[in-house]
């Protein structure tokens, strides 16, 4: 049972930034524009937010500076994309090699300007970012464990989905993002700004973004900087907003399967020791797992794309640019 636990325990925390990229990123889609650069923002969060960590030691600042990284980056692609009308997906994918440079260029300039060529965060800080445990919760034999000692920013991770799918599903504003997302041009006939919408919906789900990045530069990197940190990991979280059908609740969940997909490529050797009936894992090679969540995916698009139900689908108006005009 301690195998498992610990197991889970691990995959809760690699699925963190997963949650922040797909919860971002629906956020997104939802307002009607298909963003594909959330990788790219994820490493401009992940570096600004270390740097501002790095220099100031306030784990705070760090986290809004890399949430206004991303809301800057996303507003980047809202004025090429919503003002400009171009292309989303081309725009999207330069967003992320764009993203994917500014990171190594000014990663490699820290850590030229460093003393020792090594990047690091004050103990202090890494003590602010360590796994705590809530009262009482945590003492609960198993569940306690799993789930009442993370650190704050898996926390975070859960109340900010949370807050979006209320946001979404039960708010005035969230339904005028909702109709935008689904006929632009019949919100904008109804008296909605259409524009302004898209805007302020696209930058709150690249601050979102920004904060996965964050995560991984602060939390996965042990409080060193990699210049890879983020690793593919965008990628597949707009991957998981299709395995999430469009909803943040449903990402936490999505993500929690994702990130037990990592952890899988680490932990499958222990698993087939510790469980004999389980010993075929250790023989399954480490492409195999990197593949499945992308399998998955494929298999959920194909079912959702058979299926007859509106709720859950991606917005009508998704990746279509909105020409006023032809209104």
């Amino acid at each position: 049972m301690n195998t498992i636990i610990k197991f889970l325990f691990a995959a809760i925390k690699a699925g963190v930034p997963f949650l922040y990229g797909t919860t971002g990123e629906i956020i997104t889609q939802k307002s009607g524009s298909l963003n594909l650069g959330v990788e790219g923002m994820m490493y401009m969060g992940a570096f600004v937010g270390f740097y501002a960590g790095f220099k100031t030691n306030n784990i705070f600042l760090a986290l809004i500076c890399a949430f206004f990284t991303g809301a800057v980056a996303a507003f980047v692609f809202a004025f090429l994309t919503v003002t400009l009308q171009a292309n989303q997906n081309v725009t999207g994918l330069a967003l992320t090699i764009f993203g994917g440079g500014f990171s190594t260029f000014f990663g490699e300039m820290m850590i030229k300007f460093t003393p020792n060529g090594l990047p690091k965060l004050s103990e202090e800080f890494i003590k602010g970012l360590s796994e705590f445990k809530i009262p009482f919760l945590s003492d609960i034999p198993y569940i306690g464990k799993l789930l009442f000692s993370h650190n704050i920013l898996v926390y975070l991770s859960i109340i900010v989905a949370l807050l979006c799918w209320v946001y979404l599903r039960f708010t005035k504003y969230g339904l005028h993002t909702r109709s935008v997302g689904e006929n632009p041009a019949a919100a904008d006939a109804s008296g909605l700004n259409v524009t302004l919408i898209k805007y302020l919906n696209i930058m709150l789900g690249g601050g979102i973004c920004g904060l996965g990045g964050a995560y991984v530069s602060l939390v996965n990197g042990g409080g060193v900087w990699n210049n890879g940190c983020v690793n593919g990991q965008g990628w597949i979280s707009v991957a998981l907003v299709i395995f999430a059908s469009w909803s943040p609740a449903k990402a936490i969940f999505g993500s929690l399967v994702f990130g037990m997909f990592t952890e899988l490529q680490i932990r499958a050797n222990d698993f087939a020791h510790e469980f004999p009936f389980l010993g075929f894992l250790g023989h399954i090679p480490t492409a195999f797992y990197k593949m499945l969540p992308f399998a998955i995916t494929a298999l959920v698009l194909v079912v959702t794309s058979i299926s007859q139900k509106r709720e859950g689908n991606q917005p009508a108006a998704c990746g279509i640019n909105y020409y006023r005009e032809e209104r």
